[in-house]
């Protein structure tokens, strides 16, 4: 891409009277910056004369300015550099060069505003073309940083004359003079010689140009604040010196930058030489953390005095969770929505000594029939989560969801971040869980678990961060629950992804008279608007409410578990352990250690809560009974036996005897398969799913639907 040569001319400035323009001299505008950075102080401070001593001492050539600071103490500088930035930004660092006291010529001059106005990224138009811009959004690509030339050092290849040709602000291009610039400088002697120079004659001396480190960043929308049905706009970035590897792929950022234009290029078409591509000169990058990548909010004293209000209230789990997507009605609702409720919560990100860090946030996973409201559930938690992503399995792919390395028009590769690394501090929302392919479903087993996602591709070789929660809904394998199967027949999924779930549910449309009649009344009045007084008495939270309450316990509370409630955790583990011991015949798991981190991350969500500082007996009990209901239920039916053994060992028994009985290359009908694996006293269920994995795993291939079955390897 070629960038436009000179500077940015601003749309909005006018012409002035002379003596404005005396006065509004580059000489004066430096003297004044000059005598702000050792003039301003906050109390008996010098702020930026200290900060500037500092940096230089230690040879960290930036300075960072807050721009309030600068307006306050001359407004008409403040004034300036928000409508002329291009020309304000070289001014203020001859004058840090100056404070200095000379001691280089290099100072990076950073911004910062809390107070200037945010810009929503598609609300950036022509007007503010040259102008200083706050723009807030998620960075999802990054280019590797190269060297960018800040002044070019030319040399004529006949006489040797050498030249310095700057490069304003490291982004315009330059033009070499056509015709040697001797004879300019020495009118005399050097004439003849200069006519000898041929045109085009002068080269680059590479060893001579003086160079920055710039790197490109990709911005884009972040996905609450996109419109529905819209795609998520995005803006080119440019970086350089200090202000490069900053913001990885998935920080959530707010960037002071200059709104400029260049020419990429890209298209030759007739009536498109006047057409620029707009990006972004950055100046500053404020990074949005509660911990890197977390969603950051400000609070007014008067919303901080609500929230423990609310979280004095002894009822407010109960309102918590009938306030989660209050539309869906039914008994085998309520347990899945307190389970949203500790979801959205979650529990408390932890840092070893080691410096190995246990997850904080939990998954949940909704098994069941369709037309249960899965979907509704996942939607609405998308809505009210402080960062929420929705995507759906079958149009998901592994890159997609973790992070992709793509390569652009100039064949440089870029590293771009998927869902789970754009939902990084919130909550990614999977929908047709179980149709993804199964290579998709594996790449996100470390985002799951170690909440990071690690790229080696095309030489870049980094780690991100995807610090979200998984909220899951799958349908079972033969569309609806069988319960003349076992859950394990029922659900297609590997063991491994099973286990990184805290909890799972399986739901079921169980026919009942009375539950019918209950539920068709409700969606009645539902679709006549019946509801909004019945949902009043209820107490029930509003969505906003509820987003920022949520938000609010997220970055204030991160609660320990206190002595009695660890006890009441140990006491429940070994009991689990020692039941299942004495009674093996039953098809009830053991717990394991990643399930009891499970319990510890909901007794942590609950008192996050309440803001509590400590999970009591109280918050056990109820992670206790939670866990029951939810993954223990799924235990009994069958359903992630798997997860623990037994069922799988006697699936590998089978496989054993297929591998025995059927040689490479032979056909055997499936019935005749069946009945003779049968026979030798294997479990159907078992039979089934070998076959089915040995299908998967290319053993076996499948013929005329499944009548057939011809071993492969």
């Amino acid at each position: 891409m070629d960038w436009d040569q000179g500077a940015v001319t601003s749309l909005a400035g006018g012409a002035g009277s002379a003596g404005s323009a005396s006065t509004n001299s580059n000489y004066d505008l430096t003297r004044r910056c000059v005598s702000f950075l050792r003039g301003f102080r906050e109390d008996t401070t010098f702020v930026y004369r200290q900060q500037l001593t500092s940096h230089v001492r230690r040879s960290h050539l930036l300075l960072e300015i807050e721009l309030r600071d600068l307006t306050s103490y001359d407004a008409e500088l403040g004034d300036m550099l928000l409508t002329k930035p291009a020309t304000m930004l070289p001014l203020l660092e001859t004058a840090a060069a100056t404070v200095a006291k000379g001691s280089t010529s290099h100072i990076q001059v950073v911004l910062k505003s809390a107070s200037l106005e945010s810009l929503r990224l598609r609300d950036i138009h022509a007007t503010q073309v040259n102008r200083l811009v706050k723009v807030p959004g998620i960075i999802i690509s990054a280019s590797k940083v190269r060297a960018k030339c800040m002044s070019v050092m030319v040399q004529c290849k006949t006489c040797g004359h050498t030249k310095k040709l700057p490069c304003p602000n490291a982004f315009s291009g330059v033009q070499l003079p056509r015709s040697c610039e001797r004879q300019a400088e020495n009118q005399g002697e050097g004439a003849l010689q200069s006519d000898a120079c041929a045109k085009d004659s002068y080269i680059i001396v590479p060893d001579k140009c003086e160079y920055v480190d710039q790197q490109t960043l990709k911005l884009q929308e972040s996905p609450e604040v996109v419109p529905t049905g819209e795609m998520p706009r995005n803006l080119l970035l440019s970086c350089d010196r200090y202000l490069v590897d900053r913001a990885p792929p998935g920080t959530r950022v707010s960037i002071l930058g200059i709104s400029s234009v260049f020419n990429s290029g890209a298209k030759r078409q007739v009536g498109a030489i006047a057409i620029r591509t707009p990006y972004l000169k950055v100046v500053g990058i404020e990074i949005d953390e509660e911990g890197a990548g977390r969603a950051r909010a400000v609070f007014t004293p008067s919303e901080e005095e609500k929230f423990h209000e609310m979280a004095r209230d002894p009822d407010l789990y109960e309102k918590l969770a009938t306030s989660i997507a209050p539309s869906i009605y039914g008994d085998y609702t309520v347990n899945i929505k307190k389970a949203i409720a500790c979801l959205l919560v979650g529990g408390s990100r932890k840092r070893l000594p080691d410096g190995m860090i246990l997850r904080g946030d939990i998954n949940v996973l909704l098994l069941g029939d369709p037309s249960t409201a899965k979907s509704q559930f996942l939607k609405f938690t998308e809505k009210v989560a402080p960062v929420g992503v929705y995507t759906s399995g079958k149009g998901s792919s592994a890159a997609g969801l973790t992070a992709s390395v793509i390569k652009d028009a100039k064949g440089e590769f870029f590293l771009e971040g998927g869902a789970m690394v754009l939902a990084d501090g919130g909550v990614v929302c999977i929908d047709e869980f179980d149709k993804m392919r199964e290579s998709d479903r594996v790449a996100i087993h470390e985002a799951m678990e170690q909440q990071t996602i690690s790229i080696a591709k095309a030489g870049i070789t980094t780690i991100l961060n995807s610090r979200a929660s998984v909220l899951a809904a799958a349908n079972p394998v033969f569309g609806r629950y069988d319960d003349m199967r076992s859950a394990s027949d029922n659900i297609d999924l590997m063991s491994t992804i099973l286990s990184r779930f805290d909890m799972i549910f399986i739901v079921r449309d169980i026919q009942d008279d009375a539950r019918d009649r209950q539920m068709a009344a409700h969606v009645v009045k539902v679709h006549t608007n019946s509801l909004q007084a019945q949902d009043e008495k209820q107490g029930e939270i509003e969505p906003w409410l509820m987003k920022k309450f949520i938000t609010y316990c997220r970055t204030r509370c991160a609660p320990r578990l206190g002595i009695e409630a660890t006890q009441a955790l140990q006491d429940f583990y070994v009991s689990v352990r020692d039941e299942v011991r004495t009674q093996t015949q039953e098809a009830t798991i053991p717990i394991t250690v990643r399930q009891l981190e499970a319990l510890v991350r909901i007794s942590e969500s609950l008192a996050k809560m309440q803001l509590k500082p400590q999970a009591t007996v109280e918050h056990v009990y109820e992670a206790i009974r939670m866990f029951r209901v939810s993954t223990m239920n799924a235990a009994k039916d069958g359903g992630t036996q798997g997860m623990f053994g037994g069922f799988h060992e006697k699936a590998q028994e089978v496989e054993a005897s297929i591998l025995r009985t059927v040689q490479i290359g032979t056909r055997v009908e499936t019935h005749a398969l069946y009945s003779k694996l049968e026979s030798q006293g294997h479990n159907p269920n078992a039979i089934q799913r070998a076959i089915r994995g040995m299908v998967q795993k290319g053993s076996l291939k499948q013929m005329n639907q499944f009548k057939y079955v011809v071993r492969a390897i």
